[in-house]
């Protein structure tokens, strides 16, 4: 039986999704339906129940699944252990990171370490939360960085640092005349508010409902999906926001922003995100080694 057939029902059953198979084999669907039929035909089996546009694993299909899954876990052992008597950390480590991240804390993170591995290849995925979660659980990325919470049982989450989010308003703007702020008194002002999945905007909603404050007392006057675009909103006056106080460091600078600590404090933790397995490839493991150590030691340096 040809390991390439197995590779892609493993992978459809992980995921439950021949779309997101064939993206992450870098097949066409056809060609990943071929190889899943030519499994069942070798096996004189179905594999998948398909209904309603869903898949569900048969009984055969599951069998089938829990072998496969300790076939590639030994796999990858195989290469974590013969890399590591090799000592070889060479090759390509994606990294997936929200917006927030991979352009104001992770630049200096990533150069201090190729300056130690110089030899490794770094790619670097930006989406939103949801979507750094699903390129890990996808294989598309090996490791995520992000800021919001993620709920994926099959995801291993470990907090790397601490970020406070802040109210910010142009200078002399009423709402920060007096420091700390409470929220109600953010919500007396028009908010501009991040795009829906983006982790930024689940800590707000989190903290809302904590603080018992219902979501139609957001004025929304606008949903924006980056956060250059955001700062140039509530610069021009359209209204307030929230955002973490790493981002806007040089515009508190130019004094184009002021900014002020809510009470209670609106915290969240920053995240390294990965695949649940016992044994990570050595360029992966080196790379969450070195961030945890970066931000735990320095975490002024994620700026």
């Amino acid at each position: 039986m040809s390991d390439r057939r197995l590779k892609a029902f493993y992978t459809v059953a992980r995921l439950l999704s021949f779309t997101k198979a064939a993206k992450v084999l870098h097949l066409t669907q056809p060609a990943v339906t071929f190889q899943i039929r030519q499994l069942e035909d070798y096996y004189k089996t179905r594999l998948f129940d398909r209904t309603h546009n869903r898949i569900t694993l048969t009984e055969s299909g599951a069998k089938v699944y829990e072998y496969a899954r300790q076939i590639f876990e030994l796999y990858n052992e195989l290469e974590t252990e013969m890399n590591r008597i090799a000592g070889d950390l060479t090759g390509p480590v994606t990294v997936g990171a929200s917006n927030t991240i991979a352009v104001y804390m992770l630049p200096r993170m990533l150069r201090e370490f190729r300056t130690h591995h110089p030899e490794m290849v770094l790619r670097l995925k930006v989406s939103n939360t949801e979507g750094v979660a699903t390129m890990v659980e996808s294989g598309t990325a090996d490791l995520g960085i992000v800021e919001g919470p993620v709920s994926n049982k099959t995801l291993l989450v470990e907090m790397c640092k601490m970020d406070e989010l802040v109210a910010i308003a142009p200078p002399k703007h009423p709402l920060l005349h007096s420091a700390p702020v409470r929220i109600s008194q953010v919500l007396q002002h028009p908010f501009v508010m991040r795009e829906e999945g983006s982790g930024t905007r689940k800590v707000i909603m989190n903290y809302l409902e904590n603080q018992r404050i219902g979501v139609d007392r957001i004025d929304i006057v606008m949903e924006l999906g980056g956060l250059e675009a955001i700062k140039a909103a509530v610069e021009s006056g359209m209204g307030v926001s929230i955002l973490s106080r790493e981002t806007i460091h040089k515009e508190l600078q130019l004094r184009t922003l002021s900014c002020a600590s809510l009470t209670p404090a609106l915290t969240r933790q920053l995240s390294l995100v990965s695949l649940r397995q016992p044994h990570r490839p050595p360029t992966v493991e080196a790379l969450r080694d070195f961030a945890m150590d970066f931000y735990a030691a320095a975490p002024e340096a994620a700026a």
